[in-house]
């Protein structure tokens, strides 16, 4: 067997299923990279070392019994640090929140919990999801494993750092404006940024509740289509949740595309894209092609409109949730934080109304002028290398806006359609670091990108390469 931290999630599910692996020996060595990690990436914001090692000797007890067991049993696994567990502190990466424990357990955790999943602890992320860079000034900044210089992309930082270093099989973060697929791109794991309502959201920290979505990190794209199965669906306790029937993802995983016709944006996307990243894009739509996809090139409707009316909504919703706490604690946040959500409070209603009410008109007419044409869209996720954590801290709250702007304007459009869009690992810069390029499809159409994805990490082997750290 290999060594237990190479397995994939669905080899180490696979593995302690057949007793070829025990649930402690995979979470013993889970927790021995983190202590090994943490000290240089900072990816953890609480390990919870006992209750997991408890919890692995429980899962080994029932399997030994023949017990019927979940397509989860025994794994390891860590989450950032916005689900919900009843009596559990989550911190949503804040001080305000530091001490924060809920009353309720999130539906997914539930939903992990029945499938059998260990949980190893908490991962650091963004300051209340808000940030795409993994700078958190309350915990310490979360740091790109393959350089320690870096940023990890964010909001949810730690997920893709601990998924990359392989100090866990996979994780849960979430994704308003690129917070699953920029840290998947950063660090060289697989995300999703599901269909808006395709995974409840009951008992998660919000950020925009009119754009957020929960979604996978991964290091193939099949293990992502192992866990969107057992979280995705219908909740009683989310009316935003669809009641679209759940696929089987991992019958979708064929190999096969041949005739699907992948398209390439001439506008937008490239505009800023640095020559590193054109060579990876490039590359990768040739191994499409070599599949049997055709590449199309077209030009869509205005995405940086949608990017535009992405952040009306998120600047205004966000306001509204920090609103008191701005107002009575403003000195416990940190200067990207006031910056980003300061804005909505001078917002008219008027705009944020106005967004709303495009957003149905404009993503239909976006969906049909695009997919019309093609089956997916393939872009990239970061226009430019993984840039450094110097060159992205603020120095006064005038510099926020346009580093958010540069690192998010290929994800935001995908968060106001409300479609799903997958991070998949292309390559490296010249700097050393991933470059990732993003699949977009109609609503509901993850099986399909699962599909591409997982044909083109069968011909090439970016996910399959570990940070030496």
């Amino acid at each position: 067997m290999k060594d237990i931290l190479s397995l994939s999630l669905r080899e180490v599910a696979a593995a302690i299923r057949a007793k070829k692996l025990s649930s402690l020996e995979a979470t013993r060595a889970c927790l021995d990279r983190i202590r090994e990690i943490q000290p240089f990436t900072n990816c953890f914001i609480a390990v919870e070392e006992e209750e997991a090692l408890r919890a692995a000797r429980a899962a080994d007890r029932m399997r030994g019994k023949s017990a019927r067991l979940g397509p989860l049993h025994g794994v390891p696994l860590a989450h950032k640090d916005m689900y919900y567990r009843k009596g559990r502190i989550t911190t949503g990466g804040s001080k305000i929140l530091r001490n924060y424990r809920p009353d309720v357990t999130a539906t997914v955790v539930e939903r992990m919990q029945r499938a059998g999943a260990v949980w190893l602890g908490n991962l650091n992320m963004a300051e209340f999801a808000a940030n795409p860079t993994g700078h958190n000034d309350h915990f310490g900044h979360c740091r790109n494993p393959w350089n320690t210089e870096h940023i990890s992309g964010g909001s949810s930082s730690g997920s893709g750092v601990a998924v990359a270093a392989r100090a866990c099989y996979g994780s849960l973060g979430s994704d308003t404006g690129g917070s699953v697929r920029l840290p998947a791109a950063a660090n060289g794991v697989v995300g999703l940024k599901p269909t808006y309502g395709r995974i409840s959201r009951h008992g998660i920290m919000p950020r925009s509740w009119s754009l957020d979505t929960v979604g996978p990190l991964t290091r193939t794209v099949a293990d992502c289509a192992k866990l969107m199965k057992i979280i995705a669906g219908a909740d009683a306790n989310d009316t935003t949740c669809s009641a679209e029937k759940v696929p089987d993802y991992e019958k979708a995983l064929t190999g096969c595309i041949r005739g699907l016709k992948i398209g390439m944006p001439l506008n937008h996307y490239y505009e800023e894209a640095t020559d590193d990243v054109r060579r990876c894009m490039s590359a990768s739509l040739d191994v499409l092609k070599s599949l049997g996809a055709r590449i199309v090139e077209l030009k869509v409707p205005d995405p940086q409109r949608l990017f535009d009316l992405s952040n009306a909504i998120t600047q205004v919703e966000s306001a509204a949730i920090h609103g008191r706490w701005m107002r009575e604690r403003p000195q416990d946040y940190s200067l990207m934080m006031l910056a980003r959500t300061e804005p909505g409070f001078h917002l008219p209603a008027t705009v944020y109304l106005q967004a709303l009410n495009a957003r149905p008109r404009l993503s239909a007419e976006f969906i049909e002028a695009v997919f019309s044409k093609v089956d997916v869209l393939h872009a990239p996720v970061m226009p430019m290398p993984v840039p450094t954590i110097a060159e992205t801290t603020p120095r006064q709250a005038g510099d926020v806006q346009p580093m958010i702007r540069r690192l998010t304007r290929n994800n935001r459009p995908a968060n106001f359609l409300g479609v799903p869009s997958l991070s998949v690992p292309a390559g490296f810069s010249a700097n050393g670091l991933p470059v990732a390029f993003q699949l977009m499809g109609r609503p509901f159409s993850e099986a399909l990108l699962f599909q591409i994805g997982d044909a083109y990490q069968r011909v090439t082997d970016w996910h399959g390469q570990a940070p030496g750290i």
